[in-house]
Order: C-alpha cells, then sequence, then structure tokens
C-alpha cells in the first residue's frame, strides 16, 4: 500500500516575513555575543572603569597658636597666597610686651655673668696677694725662730710674728674658698653657654615666637576657602579660622567594588575624565594606592550586619589615582568635582600593598623654622652688646694655686 506525502502549503507573505526576522534576531544576537566575547577577551578584561571617583586633595587648615584679638585679615575666599604671606594680623601689644621684658632679662643675665668673670679674675690677684703675704710671714717666723734661739730677739716678737703667720693662713684658706665658689659658677662656660644666660635666651625665643605667631603666615602656596575669621573676632590656640588648597597637588579618590580589584596593581596606568572639561580632555595617572578597607568600615559609624535582617552588598574600596603635575597645572581641577575612571591592567607585576615606608615627609612647610631662625638672630645681638670682648668667649678652670 504505497502513502503519499501531504502537498506542501506554500508560506504566505507574513509567515515568511515572521521567519526571515527570526534568524535576523538570531543573527544578531550571535553577532553581539560574538563583539561582546571579543571585547571582553581583547580589551574589556584588562581595563576595570568605575564612575564612582572624586578629585581630592590636601585642605591645610590655619590655625592660631597664641590667642588674641583679630586686628587685620589679609586675604578672603578663592584667593591665591604664596607660602609665608601674611593672612591674619592678632593684636600684638601683649606679646610685643612680654617680647621686651625677656629681651632686659636676658640683657642683665649676660651682664651679671660678666660681673662672676670679674669676680674671678678679682679673687684670682686677691689670693696671690695673700699668698705673698703667707710667705712673707713665713720667712718671718723662720728668720725670728734662729735669732730667738741665740737670744737676739725678744720672745715677744717671734710670737707676733707666729699670730700674723697663722692670720695670713687663715686669709689664704677663705680667699681661696671664694675663689672655688666662683669658679663653680664660671667654670668651662663662655657668656653664650652660662646657664643663667641660656635659661634667659629661652626665655627670649618663647617671647619672641609668641610675637612672630600674632601674625598668622600661610604654611603653603595655594587657593584660600572656608574663611570663617573676623575682624574683632577673639580666638583661641588650635581655632580653625581659614584653610588653604594646594590645588597642583589634588589626586583622585576612585571607589572600585571589591570584584574589581582582583588584578589591580599599584604603578597601573590610569586614564582619568573630568566632567567640568569633558571627554575630550584625558588626564593620565598611575594607582598611587590601594585602600586598606571598605568605604563603610572606615566611615564614622560603621555598619553593624550582626541582624537578622543581613544582605550582601557589594563593597567598594577606595584607590588613589596620582596625576599627572603638568596637566594639573595647564587643566586645573577643583576638590570634589567627579570624575571617570579607568584603569588599565596589562601589567599586573606590582603590588597590591606598598612594600616600603617613605624615605621623606610626604608634606611639609619651613615657614616656622624661619621665625625660629629670626630669634636666634635677636638673642645674638643682645650677646654680642651686652658681652665684653674679653669674656665673650672665654672659658673658666678651677685655679691650683
Amino acid at each position: 500500500m504505497n502513502s503519499t506525502s501531504p502537498p506542501e502549503i506554500p508560506l504566505s507573505g507574513s509567515s515568511r516575513l515572521r521567519r526571515f526576522l527570526l534568524v535576523g534576531l538570531a543573527a544578531v544576537i550571535v553577532i553581539v555575543a560574538i563583539g561582546c566575547g571579543a571585547y571582553y577577551l581583547l580589551h574589556g578584561r584588562w581595563f576595570e572603569s568605575t564612575e564612582d571617583a572624586y578629585a581630592n586633595g590636601n585642605i591645610v587648615e590655619v590655625t592660631p597658636l597664641v590667642p588674641g584679638t583679630i586686628v587685620e585679615i589679609g586675604v578672603d575666599d578663592n584667593m591665591l597666597v604664596k607660602a609665608g604671606q601674611p593672612l591674619i594680623k592678632l593684636d600684638p601689644n601683649d606679646s610685643q610686651v612680654a617680647l621686651e621684658q625677656a629681651e632686659a632679662a636676658l640683657a642683665r643675665a649676660v651682664r651679671q655673668v660678666r660681673g662672676l668673670y670679674a669676680n674671678v679674675d678679682g679673687q684670682s690677684a686677691d689670693l696671690s696677694a695673700k699668698q705673698v703675704v703667707l710667705r712673707r710671714a713665713r720667712d718671718d717666723v723662720e728668720r725670728r725662730s734662729g735669732l730667738d734661739a741665740s737670744g737676739a730677739i725678744a720672745k715677744e716678737e717671734l710670737v707676733h710674728a707666729q699670730s700674723a703667720l697663722e692670720s695670713a693662713e687663715r686669709a689664704v684658706v677663705i680667699s681661696r674658698e671664694q675663689l672655688s665658689a666662683t669658679i663653680a659658677l664660671t667654670d668651662n662656660t663662655s657668656i653664650a653657654t652660662h646657664p643663667e644666660v641660656k635659661a634667659a635666651a629661652s626665655l627670649v625665643r618663647k617671647a619672641y615666637l609668641d610675637y612672630a605667631h600674632s601674625t598668622l603666615l600661610a604654611p603653603v602656596t595655594g587657593y584660600m576657602t572656608q574663611r570663617s575669621a573676623q575682624v574683632g573676632q577673639h580666638v583661641a590656640t588650635g581655632m580653625p579660622l581659614m584653610a588653604l588648597v594646594p590645588l597642583e597637588q589634588l589626586w583622585v579618590d576612585a571607589n572600585f567594588k571589591e570584584t574589581q580589584l582582583e588584578h589591580m596593581r599599584i604603578g597601573q596606568p590610569v586614564e582619568v575624565r573630568s566632567d567640568v572639561y569633558g571627554d575630550a580632555l584625558i588626564y593620565h595617572g598611575r594607582v598611587a594606592s590601594l585602600g586598606i578597607g571598605t568605604g563603610s568600615a572606615m566611615s564614622l559609624l560603621p555598619a553593624q550586619n550582626a541582624t537578622g535582617n543581613w544582605i550582601k552588598i557589594v563593597q567598594r574600596v577606595p584607590v588613589r589615582i596620582a596625576l599627572d603635575a603638568k596637566e594639573l597645572n595647564e587643566h586645573p581641577l577643583r576638590i570634589g568635582l567627579s570624575m571617570h575612571v579607568e584603569v588599565d591592567m596589562h601589567d599586573r607585576s606590582g603590588p597590591m600593598l606598598s612594600q616600603s615606608s617613605p624615605g621623606k615627609p610626604v608634606y611639609t612647610t619651613d615657614i616656622y623654622l624661619r621665625q625660629l631662625a629670626d630669634a636666634e638672630a635677636r638673642i645674638n645681638a643682645i650677646l654680642r652688646a651686652n658681652s665684653g670682648a674679653a669674656t665673650a668667649t672665654r672659658q673658666i678652670r678651677p685655679s691650683h694655686t
């Protein structure tokens, strides 16, 4: 019994279109999948990026080192100031009076120490004179003792000579003790190194620094911000009055997901874009460090997950990106600006954490050293003005006479 196949029913126009669209969609999906796979293999797996990134930098607070009343404000917000430039002046009258008193006390101490050196010379001369008298008295006793044995002189004359010898011996002992006491006050010292002078000099140093600190200087070069100081305001030590931001030292803090950190290493190149300048401008930097904790763990109030309502949330770790100083100078950024960061992870040879401590200070200022140098100059001037040429560098040692 022969079976015959049913006749083919021709597709309608709509069915053919549907089949064509399905085939086309499948082809598009395959092409997209291949493209995504190729993109990941050739590019995506070597790069990690985030939009959760912001420009950051040093914010140097300006605080008074001594209390006082503000009498002058030299700068305002957003102004450029240079390191060492006066920012705020406090009423200097009290500190100036204290400085003058300390300088007078130092000059008095120098002259008193000069008097000690002069006493050494005078007492040395007095001891020498009394030793001469002692030798003469001893010679008189010896000479009269011989004459007394032969009866050439009266017994009373020998007694007077012996009394004079005893008196001369006591005078020498007293004079030697006085000289030793004075030498003990000046032994192995000069005027500049004498304890009394050094104590007075330290008071001058402190008084001068208090006077110098009545003018608040810019510790670094930067732009002024957050000014809260007002003329007539009485301020306490350590009270924040304004802040300085060195814009040439900005960096980027990029918050990457913990799943993006597997192959991220210190030193890898980074491309950074800012919303201020758009995608056309690219900053070039490098990974400077990876955070040692997540943002939630390092927050002021860390999350407490020891509850029954725990839900796993992918954490983010801050990664610091150092920027090129030349590019920053040409296209300045501001603290807090949103940034787009893309890290090139082709080179994975670097460490995840820093392996060495810094060999020099990360950030420093020397304006306060200048003030100390000025204080030393004033002290030296007082020493020169009140020290005699013969005793300025004199060293006194005990006498063995």
